[in-house]
């Protein structure tokens, strides 16, 4: 089985550039805050419990879910956010595994998502590469990219896990500062986990020889 590599960053850090360049290598991404999205509209059981919790309000009357209105049920609740997060963060865990599962012929897989635990930490992450860049860079690519305003943007990075805390569960950092190259970062580490699952490229096992 390939190696499960974790990627994190805060918001407007560049993870989603990062892997897509890991993807164009052909390295699987399993992006956790789309399937967090995909779940909540297409897992039945998620749906009923986020029901149970929030009421009825919390799908529109097609079924999609209702985001905006949740969102704003949970801004000002922490505990009510805990809640759902704790019905939301298992599902998405569960799915993983099974993705996880179903792509153990490659030599490695990237598992994209905002929160993180350190690799052997309860995870099953093998290694974490942490994506960082400086705060005002950060809050400019949320505003050109997002359309939000100084106050929101700020309110957002205040509820994301503080950078020296993401650091710190580190075993990689990639610098997004647009100054250092990126292309030549993924290379190195493309390599490197290539290196350690004594592979020549990120492609299916099997292939290989072809």
């Amino acid at each position: 089985m390939g190696e499960v590599i974790g990627i994190t960053g805060g918001i407007g850090s560049g993870k989603s550039i990062i892997c897509k360049i890991f993807s164009i290598l052909g390295v699987p991404i399993y992006e956790a805050d789309s399937r967090a999205k995909w779940l909540i509209t297409h897992n039945l059981s998620l749906k009923a419990s986020i029901v149970q919790l929030l009421g009825e309000n919390a799908y529109k009357s097609n079924g999609d879910y209702h985001r905006e209105w949740v969102a704003s049920e949970v801004f000002n609740n922490p505990d009510l956010l805990l809640q759902l997060n704790a019905l939301v963060h298992p599902a998405v865990h569960q799915d993983a595994r099974e993705w996880i599962a179903n792509n153990q012929h490659y030599s490695f897989v990237l598992y994209e998502a905002a929160l993180m635990k350190a690799a052997g930490n309860g995870s099953f992450f093998d290694k974490v590469i942490v994506v960082t860049c400086p705060l005002a860079l950060r809050i400019q690519r949320v505003k050109e990219r997002d359309k939000r305003s100084l106050e929101e943007i700020e309110a957002i990075i205040a509820r994301q896990i503080p950078e020296e805390e993401r650091l710190k569960i580190a075993d990689y950092i990639i610098q997004n500062d647009e100054k250092t190259s990126l292309i030549e970062q993924v290379l190195d580490l493309y390599d490197l986990y290539n290196q350690f699952s004594n592979k020549d490229s990120c492609i299916k096992k099997g292939n290989s020889d072809k």
